[in-house]
C-alpha cells in the first residue's frame, strides 16, 4: 500500500504574515521609540567610523569588482564609494559591527539590532538618489527611523523565547529576516511580495556560530551581520521581480526551518510587535566589549582606583572572582590562549584584567601590541566567574532585563576589597538620563577621527537636532559623512 504527500499548496506560515502586517501596518506612536531611533542613528554611524581606522575592516570595503561605478548607488558614510544598494548594504553593516560597539539585545537569543541599518540606510540612499534622477522626492530620515524601530521590534521579539545560539545558528539569522522585511516595505512591496521574501530569508542556509567561539572564534563575527543585511536586500529585490515564496517554510514537515534547524520545535512569542524592543535597547557607551561583559568591566575600573589609592597594582592581585550570570558563562568565559582581537573581545577574563592593568578599555587593547603585556594573562589565570542563579533570572525578566556582574578582589596580603556590584550599564533603559549625554560624547568623538572640524559642526547642525535630522533627505544625510 503507498502513501502519498500533498501538494496543496498551504497558507503562509503566520509567522510571515505577522512580520508582514506589522510592517506594512503598524504605526508608529511612540515618541521614545523614535527619539531612541535617532541616538541610535547616530551612536550606529559613529562606530562605523571608527572603524573605518582600522585596516583589517577597511580592506573588506569597496565594490566586489574593483572600479565600478554605480550611477545614483548608495553612497557609504566616511568613504568616497557609491555603490549598488546590497553592496552597500555589506559595507555600512560590517563597520557598523566591526568593533562591537553598536547596540545590543539580549533575551535568549542576543544580537545587536542597530545591524539592520547597513540595510536600510542603503536602500534608503539608493532610492532617494534614483528619485531624484526620475523628477521624484526622495525619502525622509524619518522613514529611516521608523524602519530602524521596526527592524529592531522584528529581531528583538523574535529573540525574546527563542534561541538560536542553542541550536548552533548565529544570531544574524535575525538581521537577515528584519532586513528583508523593512527594507521590503521601503521598496514598495506589496504583502503577497513581502510574505516571499521573508520566506526566502528563513529558506536561506543560515550562518553557523563556528566563529564566534573557541577554538575558531575569528573576524567573520565583524562581518556576519553586513554579510545577513545585504543578503536581505538581495532577497527582497528578488521578491520584487515577482518571485514565489515558500509559504509553510517554517512548519513543513521534515523540509520545514523548525525540523531541520530548530529541533522540531515551533517559535514562541512573548508580546506582540510594536516599539518594545527600541524603546529597551541597550546602548554601548562607555567599552567596546560583548555586552555581556559591560558591567564587569564598569567594576574593573572601579576596583582599578580602588587598588591604586591604596597603593597596589594589578601585579598585587591574588584572585578574582566574577559572580555573573548564565549567558555571560556560555558565551565569554574563556581559558587559554587567545589568538586574536575577536577572540579577546569575547573573553570576559580579557575584558577584566585590562583596565584593572591599565585603568581603560579602548578597541586598540585587542590588538596584539596590547595583548603582548604578560601581565594580561598572569592576571586572567586568577579570575574565576560563577554563575549567580538571581543574577541569570534578572537577566531574563522582561521588568529588569539586567546584565549584572559582581567582581571580588583579593590581595596577595590577604586584604579582601568589597564586592563591586553593577546591576545595569550605562547603556540600559535605567541609565539613560546618565548615558545619553555620554552616547553624544562618543558620536563627536567618532567624528572627529574621520572629518576636519569644520565638517564636523556642520554634522552636528544638522543631525543632533531630532526634529531637524528627521526632516531631511536621506541622499542629504548621508551626503553629510562624505570624505
Amino acid at each position: 500500500m503507498s502513501s502519498y504527500i500533498s501538494n496543496e499548496r498551504p497558507q503562509p506560515d503566520q509567522v510571515l504574515t505577522a512580520i508582514a502586517d506589522y510592517v506594512l501596518n503598524y504605526e508608529i506612536k511612540s515618541e521614545l521609540a523614535l527619539k531612541t531611533a535617532h541616538y541610535c542613528l547616530l551612536d550606529t554611524l559613529g562606530c562605523g567610523l571608527e572603524a573605518l581606522t582600522y585596516p583589517a575592516c577597511t580592506k573588506l570595503l569597496g565594490p566586489v569588482v574593483k572600479g565600478t561605478i554605480v550611477p545614483n548607488g548608495a553612497k557609504v558614510p566616511g568613504t568616497q564609494f557609491q555603490l549598488d544598494p546590497i553592496q552597500a548594504a555589506f559595507n555600512i553593516g560590517t563597520i557598523i559591527r566591526w568593533l562591537d560597539f553598536n547596540d545590543t539585545w539580549l533575551a535568549a537569543e542576543w544580537g545587536h539590532p542597530s545591524d539592520n541599518l547597513g540595510g536600510i540606510l542603503a536602500t534608503a540612499d539608493w532610492i532617494s538618489r534614483t528619485h531624484i534622477a526620475e523628477g521624484k522626492a526622495p525619502l525622509k530620515v524619518r522613514q529611516v527611523l521608523e524602519a530602524m524601530v521596526m527592524a529592531h521590534e522584528i529581531q528583538g521579539v523574535l529573540a525574546l523565547e527563542n534561541s538560536f545560539n542553542k541550536v548552533g545558528l548565529d544570531h544574524v539569522l535575525l538581521v537577515k529576516v528584519a532586513s528583508t522585511a523593512v527594507v521590503g516595505k521601503l521598496i514598495g512591496l506589496t504583502r503577497e511580495e513581502l510574505i516571499n521574501a521573508v520566506s526566502l530569508a528563513f529558506v536561506d542556509g543560515q550562518a553557523l556560530r563556528t566563529y564566534r567561539h573557541a577554538p575558531n572564534t575569528g573576524s567573520r563575527k565583524s562581518w556576519a551581520a553586513g554579510d545577513a543585511t545585504s543578503r536581505a536586500v538581495r532577497l527582497a529585490l528578488i521578491a520584487r521581480t515577482g518571485e514565489m515564496g515558500y509559504p509553510s517554510v517554517l512548519t513543513a514537515k521534515t523540509w520545514g526551518f523548525y525540523d531541520v534547524s530548530f529541533k522540531g520545535n515551533a517559535f514562541k512569542f512573548q508580546r506582540d510587535y510594536g516599539t518594545y524592543v527600541m524603546e529597551n535597547v541597550l546602548f554601548k557607551i562607555s567599552f567596546p566589549a560583548e555586552f555581556h561583559s559591560q558591567t564587569a568591566v564598569e567594576a574593573a575600573m572601579t576596583l582599578h582606583y580602588q587598588i591604586s589609592a591604596l597603593g597596589k597594582i594589578a601585579d598585587d592581585i591574588k584572585k578574582i572572582t566574577i559572580r555573573t550570570h548564565e549567558a555571560a558563562i556560555r558565551i565569554i568565559d574563556k581559558k587559554g590562549p587567545l589568538n586574536n582581537p575577536a577572540d579577546r573581545d569575547h573573553c570576559i577574563q580579557y575584558m577584566v584584567a585590562v583596565p584593572l592593568i591599565y585603568g581603560r578599555l579602548t578597541a586598540a587593547d585587542y590588538e596584539d601590541n596590547v595583548a603582548a603585556d604578560p601581565r594580561i594573562d598572569i592576571l586572567r589565570d586568577k579570575i574565576e566567574c560563577v554563575e549567580d542563579p538571581q543574577f541569570t533570572r534578572d537577566y531574563h525578566d522582561p521588568e529588569k532585563r539586567s546584565i549584572a556582574n559582581a567582581l571580588t578582589v583579593e590581595l596577595a596580603d590577604g586584604t579582601v576589597l568589597e564586592e563591586v556590584v553593577v546591576e545595569y550599564p550605562i547603556g540600559h533603559r535605567r541609565r539613560r538620563d546618565e548615558g545619553i549625554p555620554e552616547l553624544v560624547k562618543k558620536y563627536k568623538v567618532n567624528l572627529a577621527r574621520m572629518f576636519p572640524e569644520k565638517q564636523q559642526q556642520v554634522i552636528l547642525e544638522h543631525t543632533l537636532n531630532y526634529e531637524t535630522i528627521t526632516g531631511m533627505d536621506v541622499n542629504r544625510f548621508v551626503d553629510l559623512y562624505v570624505i
